[in-house]
Order: C-alpha cells, then sequence, then structure tokens
C-alpha cells in the first residue's frame, strides 16, 4: 500500500513538473491580453451573440438619458428639421441611395451602423444617408443635388494628395500603357522601376505586388510563417489588418481564429511573452493605434457616452516601437508595419521613417495605387523567398490575376515619380507642423467657446473627442453633414483630410465645424439629463439590455435568474 502511495506521488509530482511550465505560460498569455473584450476575442464573440436587438419608442428616443420635458421637445424639434432639411435638398442623392440600397449588401450594412443600434431605425427613416456623389474638385465633393461639401472622408486614406492629382494619375498612366491594354500575366516596363523606388522607399530588398491591402497583409504573415516555421502571429488590440480570418478574431468573424494572439499594446507584459513563447511567427503593428492603443477605430455607431483623448504622443510610441523591435530581433519574430492605411501620410518613408524604427517586412496600400486598388509587400531577400533550394516542393504560393495590371502599374508610377519631386520635399518637411498649428488651433477655438469637444490627431488624421457624457454626441455627425461637411459611414470617428487643403480650405472646414457644435449645443444634444457620467449611462444600457433579453430568453431558461429590475425594461 505504501508502494502506491509513494508511486501516486511520484507521479503527480511528475505531473506537475510537466504541466507546471505549460500552465505558467497559459497564465503569463492571459495576463498579456487587455482586459476589455476587445483583448478577449473569443469571450467577445460569445457576448455578441447574446446581445439583444431592440429600439427605442417615440418617447425614449428623445430622453434615453432622463432629459427633462423641455430638453426632450427641442432635440424633437430639432431631429424633425435636420429631417426636413436632408430631404429636400438631397431629393435625389437620397432617393437613389434608397432604391439601391435593396441591392447592395455594404449600403445595408453602412446604413444600419451609423449610429448606435437603439436609435438606428428612427434615424434610418428620418436622417437618411446619401451614398452617391456625382464629382470631386479640389477639397470637395458634390452630391446627385449639386449640393458641394469639404471632403473629411479620405475615401479610406486613399486620397492623400487631393482627387484631381489622382485623376491625373489614372489619365495620364492609362495614356502610357493604352497600348498594351489588360495584358496580365507579362509584365509593363514600368513596373521595374516601380519595384525599384518602392525598394528605396521601405528600405527593403524585395517587392511583391498584390489586389489590396488585405491581400498584401495575408502575404507577408504567410511569408513570415513560411521562414520562421512557427504558427502564430501577434496582432494588439483593437488594431484592424484587414478583414480576414487571423486577424479579426473577435466579433465579425463567423469561425474563432486558432494561429492568432490578441495581446495588450504599449505593456509590458506583452514583452515577456514575446520573450518567452516559441510558437511566434510575427507581430503586427498598425501605426495608427498610436491614437487609440487597445481600442478599435472609433466610430459613432459604438459611441454611446464620451470619446476621450486616449491618443500617446510620438516619442511615446516611438519608444514603444523599439522595444518591440528588440525583442523580435532577440527571438528571431517577424516585425510586420501594416501601413496600408498610413502610408506616405506620416512622411516619405512612412511609419518607419516618423518612428525611427525599422521593420522587417512593411505593407503598403490605397494611395500608393495613384488612384487604383492596390497592395505592396516589402521585405528582405531572406524573407520574400517563397520556394527552398533544397526542398523544391516546399513552397509558399501566392500569385493573383490582377496583381500587376498595366493600368494599376502606370498610376503607381505616376504617384511614385511625383513622390520623387521637390514639391513632395517642401510639403513633407512642413507637414507636422502645418497639422499641429492646425489641431491647436480648433481645439483652442473649441475650448474657448466652452463646448464639449476636441480633436485628436495623427497628423491629417482626425478623431473627434467628445469631453462630456451624452447618449447623443453620434448627433453630431448629421449637424456636420447640414454644415457642408462629407464624412464617412463611421462619423466623426475618423476624418481624414487630403494634403492639399490650404489654410483658407481648412479655416472654411474649422467653420462650419464649430457652427455645427454650437448648433448641436442649441438644441440640447449635449444636454446631460440625469445620467451625467460614462458610468451611469453604461450601466443604464446594461439594465436595458437585460431586461430585453429576460423577455426574450423562452421560459425554461429563467427557471432560476433572478427577474429583472422593475422600470428597466426599455420603453
Amino acid at each position: 500500500m505504501m508502494t502506491g502511495t509513494i508511486a501516486s506521488l511520484v507521479a503527480a509530482g511528475a505531473l506537475v513538473a510537466l504541466a507546471g511550465p505549460k500552465l505558467r505560460a497559459r497564465l503569463m498569455l492571459s495576463r498579456a491580453k487587455h482586459r476589455s473584450l476587445a483583448g478577449h476575442s473569443r469571450m467577445s464573440r460569445r457576448v455578441a451573440a447574446l446581445l439583444p436587438r431592440y429600439a427605442y419608442d417615440d418617447a425614449m428616443f428623445f430622453s434615453a438619458d432622463d432629459a427633462s420635458a423641455e430638453i426632450a421637445g427641442r432635440r424633437r424639434a430639432a431631429f424633425e428639421r435636420l429631417s426636413d432639411e436632408i430631404r429636400t435638398a438631397g431629393v435625389r442623392t437620397v432617393g437613389q441611395t434608397a432604391e439601391a440600397t435593396p441591392f447592395i449588401s455594404d449600403l445595408q450594412f453602412t446604413e444600419s451602423y451609423r449610429v448606435p443600434f437603439q436609435f438606428s431605425p428612427r434615424v434610418q427613416r428620418q436622417l437618411p444617408a446619401g451614398s452617391f456623389v456625382a464629382s470631386s474638385d479640389g477639397v470637395q465633393v458634390t452630391d446627385l443635388d449639386g449640393t458641394a461639401r469639404y471632403d473629411l472622408t479620405g475615401s479610406y486614406g486613399v486620397n492623400l494628395l487631393g482627387y484631381d492629382f489622382y485623376k491625373g494619375c489614372m489619365a495620364r498612366g492609362a495614356e502610357r500603357v493604352g497600348a498594351l491594354g489588360p495584358v496580365l500575366g507579362a509584365y509593363p516596363s514600368l513596373l521595374a522601376d516601380n519595384a525599384a523606388r518602392l525598394a528605396r522607399i521601405s528600405g527593403k530588398d524585395e517587392v511583391s505586388f498584390h489586389m489590396s491591402g488585405t491581400e498584401a497583409v495575408m502575404q507577408a504573415v504567410r511569408l513570415a510563417r513560411y521562414h520562421t516555421k512557427r504558427s502564430h502571429l501577434v496582432r494588439f488590440c483593437g488594431a484592424y489588418h484587414g478583414w480576414w480570418g487571423d486577424v479579426q478574431p473577435g466579433i465579425g468573424n463567423p469561425v474563432p481564429a486558432h494561429d492568432t494572439y490578441t495581446l495588450a499594446d504599449m505593456s509590458e507584459r506583452t514583452l515577456a511573452v514575446l520573450r518567452s513563447r516559441r510558437d511566434i511567427a510575427c507581430v503586427l503593428v498598425n501605426p495608427c493605434q498610436a491614437m487609440h492603443p487597445n481600442l478599435g477605430a472609433p466610430a459613432d455607431s459604438t459611441l454611446v457616452h464620451s470619446r476621450p483623448d486616449r491618443s500617446v504622443d510620438r516619442a511615446a510610441y516611438s519608444a514603444w516601437l523599439k522595444e518591440l523591435r528588440a525583442i523580435c530581433t532577440e527571438r528571431g519574430i517577424v516585425l510586420i508595419f501594416d501601413e496600408v492605411f498610413v502610408g506616405f501620410r506620416l512622411g516619405r518613408g512612412g511609419a518607419q521613417e516618423y518612428f525611427s524604427v525599422q521593420a522587417d517586412i512593411v505593407t503598403y496600400g490605397k494611395t500608393v495605387g495613384g488612384g487604383f486598388p492596390i497592395g505592396v509587400v516589402c521585405g528582405a531577400h531572406r524573407l520574400m523567398k517563397r520556394f527552398r533550394d533544397d526542398r523544391p516542393a516546399d513552397i509558399c504560393f501566392a500569385r493573383g490575376t490582377f496583381n500587376s495590371h498595366p493600368y494599376v502599374m502606370a498610376a503607381m508610377n505616376e504617384f511614385l515619380c511625383h513622390l520623387d519631386s521637390p514639391e513632395m520635399e517642401a510639403l513633407y518637411r512642413d507637414l507636422d507642423a502645418t497639422w499641429e498649428r492646425r489641431t491647436a488651433s480648433l481645439n483652442r477655438r473649441l475650448a474657448e467657446r466652452g463646448l464639449p469637444l476636441q480633436v485628436a490627431a495623427l497628423s491629417s488624421i482626425w478623431t473627434v473627442c467628445y469631453t462630456a457624457s451624452s447618449r447623443y454626441n453620434w448627433m453630431f455627425q448629421y449637424y456636420l453633414k447640414a454644415a457642408g461637411l462629407a464624412l464617412s459611414w463611421v462619423g466623426t470617428g475618423r476624418l481624414v483630410f487630403s494634403l492639399n487643403f490650404s489654410d483658407a480650405d481648412f479655416e472654411a472646414v474649422a467653420e462650419r465645424f464649430l457652427a455645427a457644435a454650437e448648433a448641436m449645443r442649441a438644441d440640447g444634444w449635449f444636454e446631460t439629463g440625469a445620467l451625467a457620467t460614462d458610468r451611469a449611462i453604461k450601466r443604464r444600457i446594461l439594465r436595458e439590455m437585460l431586461a430585453q433579453w429576460w423577455h426574450a430568453t423562452p421560459a425554461p431558461h429563467q427557471a432560476h435568474l433572478p427577474p429583472p429590475l422593475a422600470g428597466e425594461v426599455a420603453r
């Protein structure tokens, strides 16, 4: 019996010895995740699946913060006025959008997610968005009704130098390869010049071309896995790297990602994980996260209270990237800068130059295509090679029919040649000073007028920050539109200026911005009602959701659950 006990203890000790390191590694990984739901992709998917949809009725829509009857009345009158103005001024634009939406799945999605879902049905009916435009000129876009607005959409980042510039790139490029047409497989001769220029700009040895930024990131990760013989990628909480599965492991992906670690940005615990694990092939960095570390790209659809400024300064983010660079070098981890969005917007050498950190692989897209779709991967010889000399069947395959379309390559060449011009050299030299001055000027005027807004910026990329809690901050996008500013479907979460905004153009935008904020305050949307803090607002929304979930859950599942608090069911 004693012998059996000793054997059991020895076996248990051996099991602990074997399991101990794995348990420690797992604990370390868990601690390196950001504490929010965004940092726990599996949990976020589960919670999202339980979230009930409900909509506010007529009374609740204007007093979701328990505002007084007087404030709710001002809001209602303003809402009706805005509705009339939109329908009157945008008959053709709104009409064509309504006709096209049933046939276009993207429009159905964006129209449903411009504002928090509790408000969405009424907003869609009464504040319809016009999604069609007729022309662009200078820094303005004109809709189908002839209304011109200053463009703050940036065409998702494509529009770096102004639409007129890209019209020229596309037209001149098409003329240069007109004799070739859509010959694919063989390369247009100017592709060689594009590759050489991109290699110099990125500081890398080789280049490959792809159809989109998402494809470029996919290939960069695949190459990292191929050459390191490791399985996992690391992405940082909140960062966007395209819509493919491995880099979008949480909400939005129907299935969980198995070879992805989502870790906290700017965290010593994350660095400890990178030092200790042997299965990490690469780390992805989206430099735009300096504006909102560990948070997703801001959108008015998720704006349920305030939006504080969480940005970090250039020096702090640069210091973090340098630490990350050193550990990746030490551990043989491929450091990938995803510059699809910010590439060439921060400087000619992109984020690598801006933050003084060299990545192993850099991806570009959007603006570098000269107005056409494109994705680019730049890396060292050792990481870009897609086959092994000693193992002929061991390859890393990646091809695409339209990866080097002559028209795209020609427009790209126009862009890259312009990038080397004295004009661009002067523009980049003064870029930071120009946009810092503009940001400070608008923020100063907002503060002087006592308006509860500020803007945070990464050069010409802006986020509107709301300094006071309100259930209705999302309404600001409609006031900006009425004042003559065009925003993308995410609303005030991201404003993207093209670099051809003159001081006069910017001043016109600033005046419209201020006028919109003054009008929104006058109409009572910035009033707080009884819910004056973020905490109070979040607790109220949670109670509403629990009440809705309770009433939607079949009775057998409620047997051991407490009833919702009286009076907390959404009206």
